[in-house]
């Protein structure tokens, strides 16, 4: 992103994937989620890029400072639409009149035909080291990760929820008590790479999950980057990872369409890596690259095998491959910020802060309403996903 000046009045138009790539690559601070070609990835959405542009002195054209991508999903019986900018958009965040970036935004939806908009603010608001939460997880007084102070607090972040409330916007409801509801996870975990060696990352990793990494090297479990005739194999491990979590699986068409799309442009965006011992594979995970940030997706293993610790093996692999590309943050994705049992999500807690990850907690979704009657059917899709 180009930082515009304080008072200029930004533009929004509809851009090419041409232009929106080409600024990606001057400004890959984008998520995954907010390239062109995730466009590819989610048929069932009408995808455009938009960009912001800014009319400058003695320049030929305007300039633009900022991009997004914006999906549309129609509401059935309608001719509306919600549109959504997941992870996005990357603005200047910092900036006292947020109107200036979403206003247009706004109008901009407006005329496609959409009831509401939501996104997702790209903002980190609290952070909690691996250290921290271990200690919470063993402590029976500790339920939920904001039962312990935080390791890091952005006042700015927080300044920016105010000033969204202020322009008319409201947070979105998280879903239940996991963390998880209809958009993006509230809470995350990310491992920094910057400034530091593949000794440094051992060193980080909590005891436990470097008493597992060293049983499953002794045990020779190998990890290979797969092809896309890997992928039913790597999907037979997802299936049965829902199944046994309880969550619904993405068929296998999504995931060749993922490989696809992302790999059209960038032939290394996507990558998937299998852990296998004895010819058999028991792990294997999605890993996707923008700019110098890494995202691990989709993570699945298989029951049999779990004493070898192929999981460890794989991720390991993962991480130290994301630290030799020059990438700066490893990004594990969702977490739940319950620290209690029952709990089905714990472990999956224990296992991605044991690699020395930060939790982190985003801004999280916000949404208005678009148009005269944007609240009345944005009320209407609350009472319907209620009842799903």
């Amino acid at each position: 992103m180009t930082s515009p000046s304080a008072s200029a009045p930004l533009v929004l138009r509809e851009i090419s994937r041409e232009t929106h790539l080409a600024h990606l690559a001057l400004h890959p601070e984008a998520s995954h989620l907010q390239i062109p070609e995730w466009a590819g990835v989610k048929p069932d959405w009408t995808a455009r890029s938009v960009g912001w542009f800014e009319e400058r002195p003695g320049a030929a054209e305007p300039l633009m400072v900022a991009a997004a991508l914006v999906l549309y999903r129609q509401l059935p019986g309608t001719r509306r639409s919600l549109a959504y900018v997941p992870e996005g958009p990357s603005i200047d965040w910092t900036s006292p009149r947020l109107e200036r970036w979403l206003d247009p935004l706004r109008a901009h939806v407006a005329d496609q035909g959409a009831f509401s908009l939501r996104m997702g603010p790209p903002l980190i608001v609290r952070e909690w080291s691996a250290r921290t939460v271990a200690e919470g997880i063993a402590d029976p007084g500790v339920r939920h990760l904001h039962g312990m102070s935080a390791d890091a607090l952005d006042g700015s972040a927080l300044e920016v929820a105010e000033r969204l409330r202020r322009l008319g916007w409201q947070p979105c409801a998280d879903g239940d008590d996991t963390g998880f509801g209809v958009g993006q996870p509230r809470y995350g975990c990310r491992v920094p790479l910057a400034g530091r060696s593949t000794q440094d990352l051992r060193d980080g990793l909590i005891l436990h999950w470097s008493q597992s990494l060293r049983a499953s090297e002794l045990a020779g479990v190998r990890v290979t980057w797969g092809t896309p005739a890997d992928l039913p194999d790597f999907h037979r491990l997802y299936a049965a990872t829902a199944a046994r979590d309880g969550f619904k699986a993405r068929p296998l068409a999504y995931f060749q369409r993922m490989w696809q799309a992302l790999n059209a442009q960038d032939d290394d965006r996507l990558r998937l890596y299998l852990a296998e011992h004895d010819g058999e594979t028991l792990s294997a995970a999605l890993m996707i690259t923008v700019g110098s940030h890494v995202w691990h997706s989709y993570a699945a293993s298989a029951p049999k095998g779990r004493e070898l610790r192929p999981s460890n093996a794989l991720l390991w692999r993962m991480l130290t491959d994301a630290h030799a590309s020059g990438a700066t943050t490893y990004d594990l994705r969702a977490i739940t910020p319950l620290l209690t049992d029952p709990n089905r999500l714990l472990g999956r807690l224990r296992f991605k802060t044991g690699t020395g990850g930060r939790a982190v907690e985003y801004l999280g979704e916000w949404e208005i309403p678009v148009g005269a009657r944007g609240r009345a059917l944005q009320r209407a899709v609350g009472v319907y996903l209620g009842r799903r």
